[in-house]
């Protein structure tokens, strides 16, 4: 029973998901100005959040090279908690924003303590609000550090 059960396991790998090859076959119908203008329009909101996270103070965000997010460092004792005190506690014009701990992305404990993951999927307009709202959390959060 163990061998058969690891057979269909292993012939399951052997095979291209369907899935996948669903979606590669339509890729291949799609017009190449589709995906011109969704790099036109990732690489706008990229730049725009990398340029709006580095004039927040303490904040350093290196611009990605290929992801639709970015991790930034910012001035916080631990980006777990302030993460957490976003959800909980904090709110600008009835928003706040959501990030991802990077300390979750590391392998080496210690590491990413003070960064996030942000994703910048959202439109500019809601990307521009997100950031003034970030911006606002960090001039108030108890667990801001000098950086």
């Amino acid at each position: 029973e163990v061998t058969a059960t690891a057979l269909k396991f292993a012939q399951a790998r052997l095979s291209p998901p369907g899935l996948g090859q669903i979606v590669a076959e339509a890729s291949l119908d799609t017009p190449p100005g589709y995906f011109r203008e969704v790099n036109r329009e990732y690489t706008a909101r990229r730049n725009f959040i990398v340029e709006a996270l580095n004039r927040i103070p303490g904040v350093y965000c290196p611009k990605p090279r290929g992801a639709f997010y970015t991790v930034v460092r910012l001035p916080v004792d631990d980006a777990d908690r302030f993460a957490q005190w976003l959800l909980e506690e904090f709110e600008y014009n009835n928003q706040t924003v959501m990030i991802a701990p990077a300390s979750g992305f590391y392998s080496t404990p210690g590491l990413g303590r003070n960064e996030a993951r942000i994703a910048y999927v959202l439109n500019i307009e809601d990307l521009r609000s997100a950031m003034k709202v970030l911006e606002e959390a960090l001039k108030v959060y108890p667990g801001r550090t000098n950086n």
